[in-house]
């Protein structure tokens, strides 16, 4: 059956359960993460696992740290994060065929990892769960010898209107030093709505939506405008964005013009991108080159990590069983239920390993921090001066179970077995521990890493 028509991009043999999936969303009134999806569309990745997509294409990420012009340093870190949008959500595609339904991940859940080159240094990877209800992800990505730092939180909502929509609740911090500095730069990052598109044909792939915003505290902001494609016109992952200097510049008179699509090519222009402007340069996103992650041999992991922790859903998963699938994903569950009613009734929290929230008493977050100064200050930026929490939910604490800071004094003591309670968190004995996934490597990271200062 052509992709072109109803459900031709599904295997003949799952076309019934997809034609049922497509009813039941349409349907369905809630969080759409709690739905079963069919077999051939789901994914044995979990979601903690995606913070490593902000820094795979690890020479621009760091190329920022080289450039002693503010204004093309700002460039770089907004031409980074627009070939971002490609490995965040066209590689899972390209790795799968389509759009895949990611595990959802349990409280407490780790992934970590480590990129290391010779010129470029080691990069390290901490993501945490921190959160089940809402759902919530925190990141720390660091290079010290570039002395560059990523980190933030992310929350997702579903909801159905004619196709699956994503409101991401969150934001990111860039922390860098130009070359020669001591004085650090940072940059607060917006998310991007999602929405899911040709479902009908059983061939999903992600758009993105609305707009993203950088703001530096440099003085520098960009605005990054969504679009796809049309009944009649456009292209899918399209995409307009305004670099631009407070004060001297605005949206309409920009410093720096870039359009494309963030999954193919997009070209970079001096001024408003007009007939007179200067081409700068034209990336192709899929031609830039990606350093591999590194992460520990399953046998050396904690229970509490992510490859490890689900290794028999995922191989259930690469099997098509889904009998077993829903079973070992059912333990998991059942443990979790089990052990947040024990908290509830000994009026305890589960201790996050490597971050906190500010001013909490068991971390050393403070909210008087330079760094949380300073992205207080961007947020009155990126909200044009309005009330944060109203105005933008990156920072809307009721949404998101709270703000998520990277703990160094955490991250300092933080070391194997990192909960004394995991096996009992997923409901495993030593003796039915998790099988390994194949696409493991055999990589080890070794203890964890000290992360570049906010000072």
């Amino acid at each position: 059956m052509p992709a072109e028509v109803e459900g031709g991009a599904v295997p003949a043999s799952s076309r019934g359960s997809w034609t049922t999936f497509l009813k039941s969303i349409a349907s369905f009134n809630g969080d759409l993460a709690s739905l079963t999806a069919p077999a051939f569309i789901l994914s044995s990745q979990s979601l903690v696992e995606f913070s490593a997509y902000w820094t795979e294409n690890q020479e621009l990420w760091i190329a920022p740290t080289k450039e002693p012009d503010p204004a093309k340093r700002a460039l770089l870190v907004v031409r980074w994060l627009i070939n971002t949008l490609h490995q965040q959500y066209c590689s899972r595609s390209e790795k799968f065929g389509n759009e895949k339904k990611p595990l959802n991940p349990f409280l407490g859940e780790l992934f970590l990892g480590y990129w290391e080159e010779g010129n470029l240094g080691r990069t390290e990877l901490v993501s945490e769960q921190v959160s089940h209800h809402p759902p919530v992800t925190a990141y720390c990505i660091t290079n010290e010898k570039n002395r560059i730092q990523l980190q933030g939180y992310n929350g997702q909502k579903a909801s159905f209107s004619r196709t699956i929509h994503i409101k991401q609740i969150g934001h990111s911090l860039l922390t860098l030093y130009p070359p020669g500095s001591n004085e650090p730069e940072s940059y607060l990052i917006t998310l991007p709505a999602l929405h899911i598109e040709n479902l009908i044909y059983g061939a999903p792939f992600v758009e993105c939506g609305k707009y993203t915003h950088v703001v530096s505290s440099s003085g520098y902001t960009a605005k990054i405008d969504y679009s796809g494609k049309g009944w009649l016109s456009g292209k899918k992952n399209s995409f307009t964005a305004a670099l631009w200097k407070e004060g001297e510049g605005s949206e309409k008179k920009p410093l720096y013009s870039l359009d494309g699509q963030w999954s193919d090519m997009f070209t970079i222009k001096e001024g408003d991108g007009g007939k007179r402007s200067k081409d700068v340069e034209t990336v192709k996103t899929s031609a830039v080159r990606l350093s591999k992650l590194n992460v520990p041999p399953i046998e050396e992991q904690d229970v509490m990590e992510s490859r490890k922790a689900w290794g028999h859903v995922a191989r259930s998963i690469e099997k098509g069983d889904m009998d077993a699938t829903s079973a070992f994903k059912s333990r998991i569950e059942n443990a979790q239920r089990a052990l947040r009613k024990r908290e509830q009734d000994e009026n305890r929290t589960w201790k996050r390993v490597f971050f906190s929230q500010p001013d909490d008493e068991a971390g050393s977050v403070k909210s008087g921090d330079p760094l949380e100064r300073r992205f207080n200050h961007l947020a009155k930026v990126a909200t044009a001066g309005q009330p944060i929490t109203s105005a933008w939910e990156g920072v809307a604490p009721e949404k998101t179970n709270g703000i998520w800071r990277y703990d160094e004094e955490k991250g300092k003591k933080a070391q194997r077995p990192f909960h004394s309670d995991g096996l009992e968190a997923l409901g495993e004995t030593e003796g039915n521990g998790s099988a390994a996934v194949s696409r493991t490597t055999t990589t080890q990271s070794q203890g964890q890493q000290p992360i570049v200062s906010g000072q």
